[in-house]
């Protein structure tokens, strides 16, 4: 099947739902953050994916932000000890982080795909020498 004969996904829906951004029907994660190398239903392989730290930039400023808010307000309202911040900050904080990086992962994966970004390139595939826009 020739990719113009699936049809337009939408990277919010596919994406944090796991799935193909072409097919919207395979998964793409084998692991909890990792990819797949290919879409077990058409085939579409995600080596040109690269969210690198996206997802945990986004769960951090989101929704850690607030909870490290929290342990901030704890400490200076109250001047808890140390014990009291493992067990009411320490989980707050993985509770927030953890459960929004894989459907980040698979938005960022799949809006990529849709909107095809690639890696910035100086010259056309084909062309001989890189062509330089500037003067030296």
């Amino acid at each position: 099947m020739a990719e113009t004969d699936y049809p337009r996904q939408n990277p919010h829906r596919v994406g944090v739902r796991g799935l193909c951004p072409r097919c919207g029907q395979g998964h793409m994660f084998k692991g909890f953050l990792t990819l797949k190398p290919r879409c077990e239903v058409c085939g579409l392989d995600y080596s040109y994916a690269d969210p690198a730290d996206g997802p945990a930039f986004f769960a951090m400023t989101f929704a850690c932000l607030p909870s490290a808010f929290f342990g901030v307000w704890l400490e200076a309202a109250y001047q808890a000890p140390y014990w009291v911040h493992l067990f009411t900050t320490f989980p707050i904080m993985l509770v927030t982080l953890l459960p929004p990086l894989r459907p980040l992962k698979g938005w960022l994966v799949a809006s990529q795909y849709c909107h095809k970004a690639a890696e910035a390139r100086l010259s056309r595939p084909g062309d001989d020498a890189p062509k330089v826009d500037w003067v030296d």
